[in-house]
């Protein structure tokens, strides 16, 4: 990677994130999965990610600046990454010991309060719990946390790293 230089390299991370999204909603809307509250947020820690890799890769930083900017595309990496093992845990919960399914996720923003919400949301439920997709034995969310632990990695290289 030492070929790229820190700008392209935030791009790089950046373009992998909206490929990312891509996919995300094509599993959405041409494989018909429709997202859990989980998935959702775990979108939502890629997109930012994504969005603070691109702003980054605008702004160009250097030396403290790029670690700044690597430690929030950290940040929110590990963010995306904890709903991620949160999502595989439930996945693999005996049945019994599943959450029961509750109300969908617009009708909870749209009648209780944002705590409830994601305190309802982070219990989780028995659709988070459901398996609907596999890659080479694994569920999505392990795939998304797999991807978002390498963008960590990748933004952690970039703003430590010696540039000539």
């Amino acid at each position: 990677m030492s070929f790229l230089t820190r700008r392209q390299l935030y791009g790089v991370i950046a373009v992998m994130c909206a490929a990312a999204m891509g996919y995300a909603l094509y599993a959405q809307y041409v494989l018909e999965l429709e997202p859990c509250p989980l998935c959702i947020f775990q979108r939502i820690g890629v997109i930012a990610v994504g969005s603070l890799a691109l702003l980054a890769a605008i702004f160009n930083p250097q030396r403290l600046a790029a670690k700044l900017w690597s430690l929030l595309i950290a940040v929110a990496a590990v963010a995306g990454g904890s709903v991620s093992a949160w999502q595989v845990y439930l996945q693999h919960l005996p049945p019994e010991q599943v959450p029961a399914c509750g109300p969908g996720l617009d009708f909870m923003l749209e009648t209780l309060p944002m705590t409830q919400v994601l305190e309802k949301v982070f219990k989780g439920s028995g659709e988070c719990a459901q398996i609907d997709w596999t890659f080479l034995g694994q569920s999505m969310p392990f795939w998304v946390g797999a991807f978002l632990l390498l963008t960590l990695l990748l933004a952690l290289y970039n703003g430590w790293r010696q540039t000539r």
